[in-house]
């Protein structure tokens, strides 16, 4: 019998999660079926949608995310002994995957891409869910063209650093926001051409000075305040792609933080606005992580992880994404 642990939700975060939400229950795995693989997992994600959807579950659920993990047992012959696979299973050290079952909440489970050489970490990060997040919520929303000046917000997270990157390979102006003067000039030397301070600089004239000619493309991790002040200073015709609004995940529902309106802006400057989800592109999710791989090695992408080590340290790098204390892709390392 192989023996598991993983992480239960037990109550409906408020504010900041807390450790007494999670509990870590520890069970022994049954042998597995026909059909079904064993794997053990090496490395697990955390990450801010995982707050965002804390409310949309009943409570107790197993706290899910996407993980990478080796095939230990397999009676499924397209995964043999051997195999790495990423899931969505989540925050646990062994799981056992029916990769047949096709609801939508068990998640898709594929062999990690051939990383040539590169960390498997990646199949959580640039060459995972949040690759395609930045890959193809910037480049199918935002149609960037070159010479255009783009802005970035939550520019040194996981998401918002790759798209910044992605937006200096299509020969675009990139400038981003960031909370804190590390994160700022890390953003510089990847080459962002400007990076800003949004906890101490004047945020409007600070972009002003940046973008003297205005936004064309703002792809929003953030929402609040700091959007509006963005989307202000759009261009006729700009496009906004609505990542996430991680300023309000962990505030009351019932007194969510306002903002100044966007209606004149959107009306003026005839402005195009598109929330989505990474899901929409499940099925070309490949073709992302092809170029993401050859963007990496060729060196134009410099994909940074923030790694956390051991299973009972998980609850502790997803608080640290929350109050952003990570640069890069968080992941936990088992």
């Amino acid at each position: 019998m192989v023996k598991a642990r993983k992480y239960v939700v037990k109550k409906h975060f408020e504010g900041l999660p807390k450790r007494e939400d999670f509990e870590i229950v520890e069970y022994e795995l049954p042998p597995i079926k026909n059909g079904e693989i064993l794997v053990k997992v090496e490395w697990v994600s955390v990450d801010p949608y995982m707050r965002a959807y804390n409310s949309r579950y009943p409570t107790p659920y197993d706290q899910f995310g996407f993980q990478v993990g080796l095939v230990e047992d397999s009676k499924d012959p397209r995964y043999p002994v051997g195999t790495r696979v990423v899931s969505h299973k989540g925050w646990c050290d062994y799981t056992i995957i029916d990769p047949n079952d096709k609801n939508p909440a068990a998640g898709q489970v594929y062999k990690l891409p051939n990383l040539n050489g590169l960390s498997n970490s990646l199949g959580v990060g640039a060459v995972g869910m949040p690759g395609a997040t930045a890959y193809f919520g910037f480049l199918e929303i935002c149609q960037p063209k070159a010479g255009e000046t783009v802005v970035v917000t939550g520019a040194a997270g996981a998401v918002g650093s790759l798209v910044g990157q992605i937006a200096k390979i299509k020969g675009c102006k990139v400038i981003g926001f960031a909370g804190s003067d590390d994160k700022v000039q890390w953003l510089e030397e990847i080459g962002f051409d400007k990076a800003i301070n949004y906890k101490t600089a004047d945020v409007s004239a600070a972009l002003k000075e940046a973008a003297p000619k205005g936004v064309d493309c703002y792809f929003d991790n953030v929402g609040g305040e700091l959007s509006s002040i963005i989307i202000n200073q759009m261009n006729d015709f700009g496009r906004v792609s609505v990542c996430g609004s991680i300023s309000s995940y962990n505030a009351d529902p019932a007194n969510v933080p306002k903002a100044p309106i966007l209606q004149p802006a959107l009306v003026f400057k005839q402005l195009k606005i598109e929330g989505f989800l990474v899901w929409r592109w499940m099925n070309r999710q490949s073709e992302a992580h092809t170029q993401l791989i050859k963007w990496i090695q060729s060196g134009q992408l410099k994909p940074r992880e923030h790694i956390t080590e051991g299973f009972e340290n998980i609850f502790d790098a997803f608080l640290g994404i929350l109050n952003g204390e990570n640069v890069g892709k968080a992941v936990v390392k088992l």
